[in-house]
């Protein structure tokens, strides 16, 4: 069976130089999906250019999402039908709340179908853009893992992760 190919998308802003993701795109090698704009998104661009690049790696995709990552996975999947292998979704953002940053509020509302591939949605207790317990809920939604890190925050730059062993174990978890 040929190694899946493994595609970073990350959320509002890019993932900067002390992301968790960063570290992965830099020590595995693993190719960033790279947004138009990332400050001012627009949901029908970010689910094409994402359309596009699982496209362009061929089959067996496996997504590795952060944020507004996540649910632009969630939308693609609700829209079209990719040879996606699976995703692991780490601290989706909840921009089905009233109190997200505006940008962000053309993604609501977050699809709530089965994921007609594996997931692992990952979450924090103390993550300031998603409750423990509406993570919980869209991962039993998506047919997807849960998984509680416990108190990691947005699970981002500010967490602290560096190479973050325990989330690229989750992510080989997915690959099996």
């Amino acid at each position: 069976m040929p190694s899946p190919n493994i595609l970073i998308v990350p959320g509002l802003g890019n993932s900067g130089p002390e992301h968790w993701q960063t570290y992965w795109t830099q020590h595995y090698g693993y190719p960033r999906v790279q947004q138009g704009n990332w400050d001012n998104p627009v949901l029908a661009d970010w689910v094409q250019t994402l359309s596009d690049a699982v496209k362009a790696a061929g089959p067996d995709v496996i997504l590795v999402g952060h944020s507004l990552g996540c649910i632009t996975i969630a939308h693609l999947a609700s829209t079209a039908s990719h040879r996606i292998k699976g995703a692991l979704l780490v601290a989706p953002a909840d921009v089905d709340r009233p109190d997200m940053p505006a940008e962000v509020m053309n993604f609501a509302p977050i699809p709530l179908a089965r994921l007609p591939f594996p997931g692992i949605v990952v979450a924090s207790t103390n993550d300031e853009y998603m409750t423990l317990e509406r993570a919980q809920v869209l991962a039993q939604a998506w047919g997807s893992q849960f998984v509680n890190m416990g108190a990691l925050g947005h699970i981002n730059s500010d967490s602290g992760l560096g190479l973050w062993p325990q989330g690229h174990a989750l992510l080989r978890e997915l690959v099996g």
